[in-house]
C-alpha cells in the first residue's frame, strides 16, 4: 500500500471514529454503556473512537444499533460504502452477514446495483417510446 492510501485509511478511520464519537456523545450514552450493547469491549471501543483500530461491518452494525441510528450511515463515514441508492435496508443486511466474505458482499452490492441501473434504463426507454411525438409543422399549419 503506499503512503497516500495508507494516509487516507487513517483519516477514514479516525473519522468514523470521531463520528461514532459524536453521535455517542448526542445520545447522551457513555463509553462504557455503548461498549456493552455493541459488545465490544471499552478498549477496542475507545481505539476505534481515536482511530486507531478500523472497525468490521458486522462491528459497524452493532454500533448502529447500540446508537440507534442506521448501518448504512457508519459504512458510509467508515468509507465501506459509497452513497448508494435503493434499499439501504438491504445494503446494511448484506454487509452485516458475518457468513460472506467482504468481497463477496460487494460484490452482492454491485449486482444489486447493477440491475437497479438496468431497470431504471429500461423503464426510462419505455416511458420515452410512450409519449407520443408531436405532429411535424408545415408552414401552413397556424402556430
Amino acid at each position: 500500500m503506499n503512503v497516500d492510501g495508507s494516509r487516507e485509511q487513517s483519516r477514514r478511520g479516525t473519522g468514523i471514529g470521531a463520528f461514532i464519537r459524536e453521535q455517542r456523545e448526542i445520545a447522551q450514552v457513555s463509553l462504557r454503556q455503548l461498549a456493552k450493547v455493541a459488545g465490544v469491549s471499552n478498549p477496542y471501543l475507545s481505539q476505534i473512537e481515536r482511530g486507531l483500530r478500523k472497525p468490521s461491518a458486522d462491528i459497524l452494525q452493532q454500533i448502529a444499533r447500540g446508537l440507534q441510528i442506521s448501518a448504512e450511515q457508519l459504512y458510509i463515514h467508515a468509507g465501506i460504502l459509497e452513497t448508494r441508492h435503493g434499499d439501504p435496508e438491504l445494503v446494511a443486511a448484506i454487509l452485516a452477514d458475518t457468513g460472506l466474505a467482504e468481497r463477496q458482499k460487494q460484490v452482492l452490492i454491485d449486482i444489486y446495483e447493477a440491475f437497479r441501473r438496468e431497470n431504471a434504463q429500461v423503464a426510462s426507454e419505455r416511458a420515452e417510446m410512450s409519449t407520443p411525438a408531436e405532429p411535424a409543422r408545415t408552414d401552413n399549419q397556424p402556430g
